[in-house]
């Protein structure tokens, strides 16, 4: 994600680990769990859990639980009353018998998103009420190294603007929780240039299309950096349009980084020669400035299939 300061960390915790989570999990909080498979691991898992009674058991708010017989898979269920729900399963299977891992749990106002080692795994729906899970369990096969609780920051820099709430109404503001309406357009607080970043919060939708964030100047109909993810194709396509014409399309990313539901914030940073984007704190790729006039860069506009949180500049 864009920025997160460590404010709880628990190292080298004996398995089966059980800890209290001594602060309210809410939207914002991120959990982040290093550690090793073990080798002749066939499961682990990581329960976020409603106290830590074992007769009767505890009610599971979320049991994530990467299993290795056969080709993998990852089962995700909710405990309630000693009775478990109905399964999720992914099949995408990161991690890996003898291998290290990063495991982000990312709370949201109404779901879990995981991301292991740098990538976008999955969504977990809340199926309990957040306020009543307390109790992080880890049992398993598996080796922690270190658990991390983390308050997830926007980086302040320079004191970023929010153009999307600045360009609300004062009733809209006040419940700045609501989505921004689409398409939206806004102006920077400073024309663009080398060492200026822009920073999109959003979700995208569940059946989601394509969207499209195009940073432009206000005296032509030029787009100085258009970016167009599109999920039916799997493809993330970036552009520039000049005199009346799109210029070639670059689309190669090793992955895709896009997926239904996911909330996103994506990161773009002016260099002198270049953008560089980076999306949910990773970076994803660069690409060379075509239009030139760099200062007359004043304004962004957004379009398409996301629910939009917030447009930051600074």
């Amino acid at each position: 994600m864009s920025g997160n300061r460590l404010h709880q960390a628990i190292f080298d915790p004996v398995i089966p680990y059980v800890g209290t989570i001594f602060e309210d999990l809410e939207p914002g909080t991120m959990i982040v769990i290093h550690g090793v498979v073990t080798h002749n691991a066939d499961r682990f898992q990581i329960d976020f859990q409603c106290g830590s009674s074992v007769k009767p058991r505890a009610d599971v708010g979320f049991h994530f639980n990467p299993r290795f017989k056969g080709s993998g898979v990852l089962v995700c269920n909710t405990l309630l009353n000693e009775s478990w729900g109905s399964e999720e399963r992914t099949y995408k299977m990161p991690f890996k018998k003898g291998q290290r891992f990063e495991a982000v749990f990312f709370v949201l106002q109404n779901k879990f998103q995981v991301a292991a080692n740098g990538k976008h795994l999955l969504i977990y729906k809340h199926r309990v009420n957040l306020k009543k899970i307390d109790t992080l369990s880890i049992s398993g096969m598996v080796q922690i190294n270190t658990i991390g609780f983390a308050n997830h920051i926007t980086p302040l820099g320079s004191q970023p603007t929010s153009l999307a709430l600045s360009s609300m109404s004062s009733t809209q503001a006040s419940q700045s929780s609501l989505p921004i309406a689409i398409p939206y357009c806004g102006n920077l607080p400073d024309t663009f240039g080398p060492g200026r970043t822009v920073l999109v919060k959003g979700e995208v939708k569940k059946n989601a299309q394509r969207f499209s964030i195009d940073l432009k100047p206000s005296d032509s109909q030029d787009i100085a950096l258009h970016l167009n993810p599109r999920m039916k194709e799997m493809v993330f396509v970036r552009n520039t349009y000049l005199s009346n014409s799109w210029g070639p399309e670059e689309r190669l990313l090793s992955d895709f980084p896009f997926f239904p539901e996911m909330y996103f914030e994506l990161l773009i940073f002016c260099e002198a020669h270049q953008y560089k984007v980076a999306i949910n704190g990773q970076h994803i790729l660069e690409y060379k400035h075509r239009f030139k006039d760099l200062a007359k860069i004043n304004k962004i506009s957004i379009n398409g299939d996301i629910e939009l949180h917030d447009v930051r500049a600074w």
